[in-house]
């Protein structure tokens, strides 16, 4: 879409006042946007509703946002202005990588984990819990069903990005080459502190991602919250 990207980041406040309290706050999040590859440089405190003022104070010829609608707290489109002028891109969101999904996972495992300090049926499943609540037997067929498609989503999309990725040199002759592994669950920016200070220490810098299977092995059924496909 261009050849430099400028990225926005909303304040705590901004947020707060227009969609809701954030999970990280605004310098954790302005650490994970500058620690992308394809972002140029990270603007602070950018304002939810994103003028032509504030498009020109950056040099923007355009300014891209997903294909979900963006409001203000009056319901109002958040990106009007620079729709109005012919200056508004638009992208398909990115396929199987939802938040609200996100939050849904850690929801349903702090419930399973919750139903789970209680009576254990045949098998381990869950067959009552301290309120007299709904029995957790196991996924639903629709369930099952949702989860596949979210891996075929995820597969797709991982693809797409391996191939965006590519380009990266390889190691030269004599270089220090150095390797960490992890599951990389929730990628946040103590992630990125702990690789920046692994790449610090060589040349080249090699991360291991855990599978699905290994991690629920060493750290229980519920985790993780995101497969490997998402992680990477």
């Amino acid at each position: 879409m261009g050849d430099i990207v400028i990225a926005g980041v909303h304040s705590d406040a901004e947020l707060l006042l227009h969609k809701g309290p954030p999970v990280m706050n605004e310098n954790e999040r302005i650490a994970a946007v500058a620690a992308c590859k394809w972002v140029d440089e990270v603007i602070p405190n950018a304002p939810y509703s994103t003028s032509l003022e504030w498009m020109d104070k950056y040099n923007c010829d355009y300014c891209v946002h997903g294909d979900d609608l963006s409001t203000l707290a009056d319901g109002t489109d958040s990106y009007k202005y620079v729709k109005a002028q012919g200056r508004y891109l638009e992208c398909k969101r990115t396929k199987g990588v939802s938040t609200t999904d996100l939050v849904n996972r850690m929801l349903l495992m702090t419930s399973q984990q919750q139903g789970q300090e209680h009576e254990q049926g045949q098998g381990g499943q869950v067959v009552g819990d301290s309120n007299g609540g709904s029995t957790i037997i196991g996924r639903t067929e629709q369930q099952q069903q949702r989860t596949q498609q979210q891996q075929h989503e995820v597969l797709s999309t991982a693809r797409k990005i391996s191939t965006f990725a590519r380009g990266n040199s390889d190691p030269q002759k004599g270089d220090r080459i150095i390797y960490v592994n992890g599951t990389f669950d929730l990628f946040h920016v103590g992630h990125i502190e702990f690789l920046k200070r692994a790449k610090a220490r060589g040349d080249f810098l090699v991360v291991g991602v855990y599978d699905d299977a290994t991690v629920r092995t060493f750290k229980g059924a519920h985790h993780p919250l995101m497969t490997k496909q998402r992680e990477m």
